[in-house]
């Protein structure tokens, strides 16, 4: 027979449990100076793309696609960073709102990227989420479970695809210093989370992570990101 008790628990539980979630904050934040404040999402797209043939940032829809990806993940500001062939992947932003910042030094490799993105960021940014240009099928979805581990100055949290880290990377404003002051090279911030053991976040059900290096990667893997 029925439990007309039992049914009744279990509806409050599913209105109480459908309340709670309306009351959580659509994206994680953190509070600085008294006021809320979410993540700031970080793009490095200024390499040369030697494999690939082209700057990655003029690739496909891959700028345009990384860029709405992280706004619909809930980060502001976004700050771009273009450096071979600036002035057309500029020209590929189609009036979206981000910073752009220009590493002239683009050639020296990944550090100076993340460098100069995370000298544009606001002084009251309390994390900041990177992901790069060349992730096409890394969507909105994997930047949104990464950032529910947090996104306050002491977040340091790295997505895995079965296992093997990638990006997004959340990077808490307290390990800025540290990260800056390791980043040579083509080695931004990994020295730094080799040492310091982020929280790792699985997300191989919703994305492979695979950077694509050459087009016919992009095919035979079936990322070659659409809009």
């Amino acid at each position: 027979m029925p439990d007309p008790e039992g049914d009744q628990t279990r509806r409050h539980h599913h209105l109480n449990s459908k309340a709670e979630r309306s009351l959580m904050p659509a994206h994680p934040c953190a509070v600085v100076d008294g006021a809320m404040k979410p993540a700031a999402g970080l793009l490095l797209a200024a390499g040369a793309g030697r494999r690939m043939g082209t700057p990655k940032a003029l690739v496909k829809d891959w700028l345009a696609r990384g860029i709405d990806v992280i706004a619909e993940a809930g980060c502001s500001p976004v700050v771009v960073v273009l450096g071979a062939a600036e002035v057309k992947a500029r020209a590929l932003l189609d009036g979206r709102t981000v910073i752009v910042a220009a590493v002239a030094d683009w050639s020296v490799g990944l550090s100076a990227s993340l460098r100069t993105g995370i000298m544009a960021l606001p002084a009251d940014t309390p994390a900041v989420v990177v992901t790069l240009v060349d992730l096409p099928d890394v969507g909105a979805t994997v930047v949104r479970r990464v950032l529910e581990k947090g996104a306050g100055p002491a977040s340091l949290t790295r997505a895995t695809y079965h296992r093997r880290p990638g990006h997004p990377v959340v990077l808490g404003r307290a390990h800025w210093p540290g990260i800056l002051a390791a980043a040579r090279g083509d080695v931004g911030a990994r020295g730094y989370l080799e040492r310091h053991l982020p929280v790792l976040v699985e997300c191989a059900d919703l994305a492979s992570g695979r950077d694509i290096d050459m087009l016919v990667e992009a095919t035979a893997h079936g990322v070659c990101g659409h809009a």
